[in-house]
């Protein structure tokens, strides 16, 4: 158990690092689009990511895909971009907490997370299969690592809603340029992130 709860910690603190800061970027603009109100769109979405990732973090990890790690770490700032520049076009009805998109966008939303969340999980067992070394069972580290992931990305989710709360209901600010502001800091820094990576340069 304490083996477990090692890499539970792990997992927590890197997608929670800041040094290691995409992951979080890429959180942030799953959820920029979303209030507290709306708590279940963002569960189903998150789960989306979360089945993602723990797909291919679980094949990885276990070896029984091979990826290109350059290549991967220049996807995962695309993902965030894209994601961000999405957040652009999202239709906000009249009230300011209400919003509720429409269920064709919804969808697009949770396949979208769903088909990135499996470029992060590459990026997630990249550094898990450092940790592990010669562990003659990986089974349990996976599964504590994943559980780790998902307390960590709760946090974040929990985070960015709160801030989005208080922003929009509390300091009455418009939710709409709250999505604007935000996504677009994200996109910034992803950008950045792109242009600096390795295979470009």
């Amino acid at each position: 158990m304490n083996d477990f709860l090692i890499y539970l910690r792990l997992g927590f603190d890197h997608i929670t690092d800041p040094s290691g800061y995409d992951h979080i970027l890429f959180v942030v603009a799953l959820c920029t689009v979303y209030t507290l109100r709306q708590w279940r769109q963002v569960l189903i979405l998150v789960t989306a990511f979360t089945v993602g990732h723990s797909i291919t973090l679980a094949l990885a990890t276990l070896q029984l895909v091979r990826y290109d790690t350059a290549v991967i770490e220049l996807l995962i700032p695309i993902t965030i971009l894209i994601t961000a520049i999405t957040n652009f076009f999202f239709k906000e009805q009249k009230s300011r907490s209400l919003s509720k998109p429409k269920p064709f966008n919804q969808a697009w939303r949770y396949g979208l997370a769903l088909v990135f969340g499996l470029i992060h999980g590459l990026g997630f067992s990249n550094y898990l299969r450092s940790l592990l070394g010669r562990e003659a069972s990986i089974l349990q580290p996976l599964l504590a690592f994943n559980i780790g992931l998902e307390l960590g990305q709760l946090l974040i989710v929990g985070l960015v809603l709160g801030i989005a709360y208080v922003t929009i209901e509390v300091l009455r600010r418009s939710r709409l340029r709250w999505t604007l502001i935000v996504s677009g800091i994200v996109a910034g820094m992803a950008l950045s992130l792109i242009i600096n990576n390795e295979l470009l340069n």
